[in-house]
């Protein structure tokens, strides 16, 4: 079972989270600074208390087969996320402080799209042999 206790530290409200930006499904968080030995039962106990964990992926080091220090769980909505963020981030979980936030920002105001690749003179689209 997880450890959890809480920081002093004080965490924004959720109008502080308006650059967030929703993946394709859901709103994702970012943990960092996990034990090593964290499984994923771990993060959905922690997590499952803030709202319907939809999705939750581990990286593991495939040497040791240990958790890479971080995670990414999708919450259904924006309220489920901001809950779980302020509710965990900074505490200490499993011998370890953990860091919660959005994985995903919006793109700043008024920000442009990268231009398309210059086309030159040659039609790339036919193969060489049909030149």
């Amino acid at each position: 079972m997880a450890d959890v206790e809480m920081d002093t530290r004080t965490n924004g409200s959720a109008d502080e989270h308006g650059w967030a930006a929703k993946s394709v499904e859901g709103w994702i968080i970012i943990v960092t600074g996990l034990n090593e030995e964290a499984t994923e039962e771990d993060l959905q106990d922690l997590f499952g208390d803030y709202g319907e964990v939809k999705n939750l992926s581990m990286a593991l080091n495939r040497r040791t087969g240990y958790v890479m220090g971080y995670a990414l769980i999708e919450f259904a909505t924006k309220e489920e996320a901001e809950k779980a963020i302020k509710g965990t981030n900074g505490t200490t979980f499993l011998e370890k402080t953990i860091s919660t936030d959005f994985a995903f920002s919006k793109a700043p105001a008024g920000a442009r799209r990268a231009p398309a690749p210059r086309r030159t003179g040659r039609d790339r689209s036919v193969s060489p042999g049909r030149r």
